[in-house]
């Protein structure tokens, strides 16, 4: 029965093979002499993936630092291969469930901050419908479910271990490791040189400001596994050589935003252990909701208009530092630029918002020439460079608010789970969540990185692990009743 059916399978693919060589002849295309090798290939596939779900998981955590940007059209990209697997994970867990809805996590259906994120991807979808260009809304929508599944959902299924969730930073932390090493050595060979950054990361990043994203949110979890390796470990000592070796990357990768970003995780830390989350980001709201009431009345906000002749690229860092303290670097004058944008569509599309996705595609129009610098024209496709004015733009209020919420639940419980847990292991891996957080909200105020594979992946597994950890605390305190 089994050399039955290969002979069959057989058969048929050298049919369909003879069949589309006739086909590409015809329709000149050698494209269509790739679908019989999928049509042996894809059973091969599926059986692997559904069998073997784990694995792929596993592989997806691995490709995270490795991946690159695939340009399939000049409108239409995808990072390969993770977003590839995300996909595959996505399709599999939604089967999965469908065929056994009790194999979904009992769990977040009692979750407030799951019940915040079912809004939220609700709100995406109603804005999408309003959007100037819907495709690239439901695009939007899309991916961001492919996130969201593997990230958050499968996470509740596979991180039932400190064995595993130790076993996932080593696959994080290894393929980062090696991404720094070989970009320090291809770096020494331009003597260090801040212009050619760029030269040394790719294919694996866009630019430095991704690379050096990554890398400080990944230099918390080193930490982490290091106070969690015994001091008579051998390994520690490696650990602590991976920690310096990220600390020398991050400072040569010249990223100011990096930098800052490593501060305010160590900071964060310091406020979870005091308990003054919440005080702080109390404040910290008053004082964005003060400086923009005070930037937007009497049009305040033109007094950060660039100065043309003086706002210039500089090649030397030093320079570039100088530029940036008397607010005379391009790159923060571009901010201001696509900033106004921003606001003022936000003015014009208060409710909707003109849709995800949509902010490069229409915010032209509402760009002031007082803000324009030279690199205007924006030939990388770049966005506004802050998440929240974006999701301001192209969600409206309303989207604004549910991320903001989303941010201070997820920040807010993170507070509550350290103090309530008694599990060292589970303390210390809330700290660090809670400190990769604080960073990517750091990161993503001049930038805009939750949809990009890199720092968003990282920040749905940060929400998928406050929903882990949520679990644990009931379990303790059931155990203890």
């Amino acid at each position: 029965m089994f050399f039955k059916k290969i002979t069959y399978q057989f058969n048929v693919a050298v049919t369909l093979f003879l069949a589309c060589i006739v086909l590409s002849i015809l329709l000149h295309s050698y494209l269509i002499l790739v679908i019989p090798f999928i049509w042996l290939l894809l059973p091969i596939v599926f059986n692997f993936c559904v069998n073997r779900t784990e694995d792929l998981f596993w592989l997806l955590i691995v490709m995270l630092p490795l991946s690159t940007e695939m340009n399939i059209t000049s409108s239409l990209g995808i990072d390969f291969p993770d977003e590839i697997l995300m996909i595959l994970l996505t399709g599999f867990v939604l089967i999965k469930i469908a065929h056994q809805p009790k194999w979904f996590p009992a769990n977040l259906y009692r979750e407030p901050l799951f019940l915040l994120l079912l809004f939220i991807m609700i709100w995406v979808f109603i804005s999408a419908c309003f959007a100037n260009h819907p495709l690239l809304s439901i695009k939007f929508f899309l991916a961001r479910i492919w996130y969201i599944v593997p990230f958050v959902f499968l996470t509740q299924i596979l991180m039932q271990s400190q064995t595993r969730i130790k076993k996932m930073l080593l696959l994080l932390l290894i393929p980062m490791l090696f991404i720094v090493i070989q970009t320090l050595l291809r770096h020494a060979s331009y003597g260090f040189s801040f212009v050619d950054i760029k030269k040394t990361i790719d294919p694996f990043f866009r630019n430095h400001v991704n690379y050096s994203s990554m890398l400080v949110c990944l230099l918390v979890p080193a930490i982490a596994l290091r106070y969690l390796t015994g001091a008579t470990n051998k390994n520690r000592k490696w650990i602590t050589l991976a920690i310096f070796i990220g600390l020398i990357g991050l400072f040569f990768s010249y990223s100011r935003g990096a930098w800052v970003a490593l501060i305010v995780g160590i900071l964060f830390a310091f406020l979870m252990h005091r308990n003054w989350v919440k005080k702080i980001m109390i404040i910290a709201i008053a004082v964005v909701l003060i400086a923009g009431s005070w930037l937007l009345g009497n049009y305040h906000y033109m007094r950060f208009a660039p100065d043309h002749d003086h706002t210039i690229f500089h090649t030397d860092f030093s320079e570039h530092m100088a530029a940036t303290i008397n607010l005379k670097d391009v790159s923060n004058a571009e901010r201001f630029y696509r900033w106004v944008a921003g606001m003022r569509m936000f003015v014009e599309k208060p409710v909707t918002g003109f849709g995800p996705n949509n902010f490069y595609s229409s915010y032209r129009p509402y760009t002031l020439n007082a803000f324009e610098t030279w690199v205007s024209n924006n030939p990388e496709h770049s966005s506004i460079h802050n998440y929240f004015l974006l999701t301001l733009a192209e969600q409206g209020i309303p989207g604004l608010i549910l991320l903001t919420l989303l941010w201070l639940g997820m920040l807010f419980r993170l507070q509550y789970l350290y103090n309530k847990l008694q599990n060292q292991f589970d303390r210390i891996v809330t700290i660090t969540v809670g400190a990769m957080l604080a960073m990517i909200l750091s990161i993503n105020l001049m930038s805009d990185m939750i949809e990009t594979d890199k720092i968003g992946s990282l920040f749905w597994l940060c929400l998928g692990f406050v929903f882990i950890l949520n679990r644990k605390l009931q379990n303790e305190q059931n155990s203890i009743a």
